[in-house]
């Protein structure tokens, strides 16, 4: 990884392919930048390092950006957020929608420094909505914009297995094409709204059977079943499942690690409730759900993993009910 002290990054010696050339020739010769260089986008953007193409990892703690950039001779770290501004594809990979829109949008916003013909490659967790908007403002600039959103763990992204859910721009998700699979594996969902919808519907159903393996496992307990002997038992019955075989377990030794944070469940759940809301879906059993991990973040749990709602109290967890 490459960079010549604070605020400062070196450009790419590469130079641009002239004549006709592949989709993957031009993707080689693209500056990519990378903002959001934490638990999800760090693996991402050091798989397209170590893949050789020309990454720029942007963060306010200039350290952070550099142990990224140092995956490969192509890396190059900043944290002068208008270096970003000259790439040809962005990369955004932020925790939280207000974070996104701050990034790109209005005034001070990327967008109004980027160059005309340049990709906007979204990969947060975002409402629909804001994707949408920022869609549409990205165009009257002429940027075009792909919502790419991530799925799976930290672990999935470093392996390059996670899901990564793609529309928006027809021929910029074609551009970026090359690059998506080398970061995990996209599936083109076509549409901005489906591709936000997909990661929303798969935390709301994962966090609800989180929340209800949560109680199982508390009732267990009070039966007086060993949580151990409990989920050995569950897993040949049909309450097998992803949380039950990653999470119980975190659950039985009150291992609550932040590998997913609590309050960004929760975000993402409300996220997900407030898209069902606009499309006048009933969700009754979901919305239980998010009101248990609000409550579990009113307690105080938010910081650590979201198995940590199996320690919501229940006088918190009727109080958020009742609210």
């Amino acid at each position: 990884g490459r960079d010549s002290g604070r605020g400062a990054h070196e450009k790419s010696e590469r130079n641009r392919p002239v004549g006709r050339c592949s989709i993957m020739e031009i993707a080689m010769s693209m500056n990519i930048g990378f903002w959001g260089v934490g638990l999800m986008g760090a693996p991402l953007a050091r798989r397209l390092i170590k893949a050789g193409y020309n990454v720029l990892a942007y963060s306010r703690n200039l350290a952070k950006a550099r142990e990224v950039a140092d995956a490969g001779r192509t890396g190059s770290a900043t944290d002068r957020v208008e270096d970003l501004a000259a790439c040809d594809v962005l990369f955004t990979c932020l925790a939280l929608p207000e974070h996104v829109r701050r990034a790109v949008s209005g005034p001070t916003g990327l967008y109004g420094r980027m160059n005309r013909g340049a990709v906007h490659v979204e990969c947060s967790t975002i409402d629909p909505a804001l994707a949408e908007s920022l869609a549409e403002e990205a165009a009257r600039r002429g940027i075009a914009y792909v919502q790419a959103t991530l799925g799976k763990t930290p672990l999935a992204a470093a392996g390059g297995e996670a899901p990564i859910f793609t529309g928006g721009d027809a021929a910029a998700r074609k551009r970026v094409w090359p690059l998506l699979e080398v970061m995990g594996k996209p599936e083109d969902v076509s549409s901005i709204n489906a591709a936000c919808a997909i990661k929303l519907i798969s935390n709301l159903v994962g966090m609800a059977n989180l929340a209800v393996l949560a109680e199982g496992m508390r009732l267990g307990q009070r039966a007086g079943i060993a949580p151990e002997l409990l989920l050995r038992l569950l897993a040949d019955t049909g309450a097998r499942g992803f949380q039950m075989e990653t999470r119980g377990p975190w659950i039985a030794n009150k291992d609550f690690a932040p590998r997913f944070a609590l309050s960004l469940a929760h975000k993402d759940m409300r996220l997900g409730c407030e898209m069902a809301r606009h499309q006048r879906v009933s969700t009754p059993v979901l919305e239980a759900a998010r009101a248990v991990f609000a409550a579990a973040e009113a307690q105080g749990l938010g910081k650590l993993d979201c198995a940590a709602v199996s320690e919501v109290s229940p006088q918190t967890e009727e109080a958020s009910a009742r609210s």
